[in-house]
């Protein structure tokens, strides 16, 4: 067995686990797309903003595992997940002051091999490694083996990805998508958009503004302020408490989960048409990727929010969004639609990532 470190690095928390993957002849297997699956020893999350740089996080996780396990530890590869770009074995994360290479991790963490990747290329290697457990498809299409794969995910922001087959195997690579223009679709979402730029004085709307966790307070903001009789009196109240914690930690209150769950439970109306209105705009988005790739190697839905309101995705509106794309529509009813339930699947693109590194140079 070789023991590889995973990480996934954000602005908020970082989290580290370690995989044990058998070996063959004392290496592990070759291509991604014949390794046997990463077996989990530990995982830890870490509070990012409470460590001056990444090793010092990394070095006390392993002392940790090192106690757990009874047994010194040497990972033989390590691959980090990094929300930002990263650019010739680099990535500054501005909001931690924490600037990473891999040589002066290498060097420190004395691992003889370190990757760094942009967290949704981690997540598209991690796709890879997804068992049937770990989505639940909205629609099976044709799958081709051979095709391109694209990754869409909601959380925080929106990420975007693609994998496109080599002939080593898949490789992964982020965009950065979420970022392109929110495309109103009917007269509700052009006043959402209107809404959006006068609230923060923008001059353009981005799909992220729209499909994220930021996007799922800020569609329930304009539907209250459209209707303000029609909020209850218990959203009032959780959003009065999320109002005056704006700027403020820790926060007590998240709205976007306050507003989902409502709507899960059937219990809030204006909840429910803010779910309607964003998972609309999350489909519609999915297929403005799809149109883009020609996925036939399936859309993966990642991020937290999808698999968090799986009841909502599962009402059929996303896939009508997702299909709505007039007399290209046909060419989307061929694409498999899964949603990713594994929340660690960027750790597992890492570990498999690291995997891959050890593989190629020996």
């Amino acid at each position: 067995m070789a023991t590889f470190l995973a990480g996934d690095i954000g602005g908020t928390k970082t989290i580290l686990s370690l995989f044990d993957v058998p070996t063959q002849g004392n290496r592990p297997f070759a291509a991604l797309g014949a390794m046997p699956k990463p077996i989990p020893l530990l995982k830890k999350t870490f509070p990012s903003r409470e460590y001056t740089d990444l090793c010092p996080l990394v070095q006390e996780f392993l002392a940790i595992a090192e106690n757990h396990q009874g047994t010194a530890i040497s990972p033989e590869a390590a691959c980090f997940g990094i929300a930002g770009p990263v650019i010739d074995n680099a990535s500054e994360l501005t909001n931690l002051g924490w600037f990473l290479r891999t040589d002066t991790l290498r060097d420190d963490l004395n691992i003889s091999h370190v990757s760094l990747l942009n967290d949704f290329a981690a997540t598209g290697y991690g796709v890879l490694g997804l068992t049937s457990d770990d989505i639940y498809t909205l629609q099976a299409g044709e799958p081709m083996s051979h095709a391109p794969i694209a990754i869409i995910g909601a959380g925080t922001g929106l990420g975007q990805g693609f994998l496109i087959p080599h002939a080593d195997g898949y490789h992964s690579y982020p965009s950065e998508g979420g970022h392109s223009d929110f495309a109103p679709r009917s007269e509700l979402e052009f006043q959402l958009q209107h809404y959006l730029i006068e609230r923060y004085n923008i001059d353009r709307v981005s799909a992220e503004r729209v499909v994220s966790g930021m996007g799922i307070a800020a569609i329930y903001q304009f539907l209250r302020s459209r209707s303000p009789e029609r909020e209850s009196e218990a959203m009032g109240e959780r959003y009065r408490q999320w109002e005056q914690q704006i700027g403020h930690e820790p926060k007590t209150i998240d709205l976007s989960a306050a507003v989902s769950k409502a709507a899960i439970a059937g219990e809030d109306a204006l909840c429910e048409e803010a779910m309607n209105l964003f998972v609309d705009a999350y489909g519609a988005e999915a297929g403005n990727l799809a149109l883009k790739l020609l996925p036939y190697g399936g859309l993966y839905v990642a991020g937290g929010i999808a698999a968090k309101n799986l009841p909502l995705m599962q009402t059929g509106r996303f896939m009508r969004a997702f299909a709505r794309k007039g007399r290209v529509s046909p060419l989307l009813k061929q694409v498999p639609v899964h949603i990713v339930l594994n929340p660690d699947v960027a750790l597992l693109g890492a570990a498999l990532y690291a995997i891959q590194d050890v593989s190629a140079t020996t």
